[in-house]
């Protein structure tokens, strides 16, 4: 489904779950096998891999002080690891604040999927961490394959001197042969009715999985979280540890679930927090996710007061549900207007996607979103649609890499890709979801998906089910749902936000239900995931199973 990233340290990580809202069922469940089983025979054992399992990983200092970062070699395809392509990861680690007392490494992934973990943990995300962890544990993390500073890394962009050279032969064409196109670029309607309208979504789904299979192709088939889960344990080995301790946040439960499924003896702990339930078809995902962003909207509307107090929209519930369907609306026959230094400016302003996009953004995380947006949805509702535009800007920061990265990119083949932008989180998030949940290839499942999308989730279920069509034309695996498959893993701990947004509740409470000995902490509250955002009791019961192995007992409720 759509995505949902986990947000810390600031609002700029969560904008990645966002970007596009409901475009793409984010938050993937880990996949397995046809037969229902991913394992096989210890991999550390095969002669061909023995040379990333023997590796170690040699530390420096990141560019910001205060944490150390390393690179690790991966195979590009686990089933020829010797053919001299892999795929060259970056992994930093904040040092555990009493080395006298550690237990190890605790190793961690902030979402996505295209969340990089080894920049997000530069940026401060160990300070979500309880203090009796960040004692006990170097807190570790690192940008999955083909994601952030990866090597290669995801693009569906094209280069920038191709970009220039199609800016040259586009200025040579006659603008009126266009017009067709670009009508139909504006209306975007959020539930595609007719049939004109639902012959330009296809069209614009197969051209984006064009873009980017003609940019990322050799790597396309190769970033899926069964691979990326085998890479973990490969990090496990690297960092010398016998067994995994892992906390993940919302896509990071898919790729804990995976790590689980294949090496279910090699878990020490697992946290698995704002949980994608792994038994869910692609429309089952949608509408799930669709419907948690739909009642976040009602929360926000109902309990908008008693947190933006009197800078709510409006002066009632009604008021403020009015406002936002107004809004999507008029962005629907004509984009909002913004300033001329907006994002949005060059598209004309904000479209009924883009003001959806926001909309939903900003229910994950209330206590730090939802003055901001009632601010930016009074501005628009005005005619300056500029500050809800700028609701999901981030800053354009570069890569960070290491010296080992830099190298590693200049020895991969030409015709790998081309260079990535510093943020490729949107290229990997339809890559990776794409990838690891079966969709149907004709168009007539997608329109039969709208109206209950509708029924159960309005505008959010339709624009999602829209969203999905790139995967219509995406390279896919043989994976499909399933129930957990991981005999012989120690409990793991799942935690799920009663109020969340984008990984809705029922989903953490089937998860916990399908790992042998899972164990569930509810959270009562608002906003995408539950640890680290500032919780006490939340935070005493996960340190105390990371650190002591303490289990959460049934009904446990925070």
């Amino acid at each position: 489904m759509n995505r949902a990233v986990r947000r810390r340290p600031a609002l700029a990580t969560t904008a990645l779950a966002l970007l596009g809202a409901l475009s793409l069922t984010a938050c993937t469940g880990g996949p397995v096998s046809a037969t229902g089983k991913a394992r096989a025979a210890d991999p550390a054992s095969r002669p061909d891999l023995k040379p990333f399992y023997g590796q170690r990983l040699e530390w420096t200092g990141c560019a910001t002080d205060g944490y150390e970062c390393a690179s690790l070699t991966v195979p590009l395809d686990y089933a020829r690891p010797g053919n001299g392509r892999t795929f060259v990861l970056p992994v930093a680690r904040a040092a555990a604040t009493g080395p006298a007392r550690r237990i190890g490494s605790l190793v961690h992934n902030p979402g996505g999927p295209g969340a990089g973990g080894a920049s997000s943990l530069e940026e401060g995300m160990d300070e979500s961490f309880g203090a009796a962890v960040r004692t006990r544990f170097d807190i570790v993390s690192f940008d999955p394959r083909g994601v952030g500073g990866s090597v290669p890394a995801l693009t569906c962009e094209p280069a920038e001197a191709e970009e220039e050279a199609e800016a040259e032969a586009g200025a040579e064409e006659d603008p009126a042969e266009d017009t067709s196109e670009e009508a139909s670029d504006a209306v975007a309607p959020l539930y595609p009715r007719t049939e004109a309208d639902r012959s330009a979504a296809a069209s614009g789904a197969r051209t984006a999985a064009e873009d980017c299979e003609e940019h990322s192709g050799p790597i396309l088939r190769h970033v899926g979280t069964e691979d990326a889960a085998r890479d973990l344990d490969v990090l496990r080995a690297a960092l010398g540890e016998r067994r995994l301790t892992y906390l993940g946040w919302s896509y990071g439960t898919s790729l804990g679930t995976s790590y689980a499924e294949q090496f279910p003896r090699r878990v020490r702990a697992m946290v698995l927090d704002g949980a994608i339930d792994p038994s869910l078809d692609w429309r089952q995902r949608v509408i799930s996710q669709s419907a948690g962003f739909r009642r976040s909207v009602d929360d926000y509307a109902e309990q908008c007061a008693e947190i933006a107090g009197d800078g709510c929209p409006g002066a009632s519930p009604q008021e403020i549900r009015a406002l936002i369907e107004r809004l999507y609306q008029r962005a629907e026959r004509e984009p909002l207007p913004v300033a001329e230094d907006s994002t949005y400016a060059e598209y004309g302003g904000m479209d009924a996607t883009a003001v959806l996009d926001a909309v939903s953004l900003a229910m994950y995380t209330p206590e730090d979103q939802w003055e901001p947006l009632s601010e930016a949805l009074r501005e628009a509702d005005q005619e300056d649609a500029t500050k809800l535009g700028a609701l999901d800007d981030e800053e354009e920061t570069e890569a960070p890499g290491t010296a080992e990265g830099e190298e590693a990119q200049e020895e991969q083949e030409e015709d790998e890709t081309p260079e990535p932008p510093a943020d490729n989180s949107g290229a990997a998030l339809t890559a990776v979801n794409c990838l690891d949940v079966p969709h149907p290839r004709s168009l007539r499942p997608y329109w039969d998906a709208l109206a209950p999308a509708d029924q159960a989730a309005g505008v959010y279920g339709t624009a999602g089910v829209t969203a999905e069509l790139t995967c219509r034309d995406w390279p896919s695996g043989s994976w499909r749902p399933h129930r957990v498959d991981a005999d012989g893993v120690p409990p793991v701990l799942v935690v799920g936000t009663t109020g969340d947004p984008a990984t809705p509740y029922e989903e953490s409470v089937s998860l916990a239900e399908q790992f042998p000995q899972g164990m569930l902490l509810t959270y009562e509250g608002l906003g995408h995931t539950a640890y680290g955002r500032g919780d006490a009791c939340v935070t005493a019961k996960v340190d105390a199973y990371l650190v002591k192995g303490e289990r959460v007992r049934p009904g446990a409720t925070c």
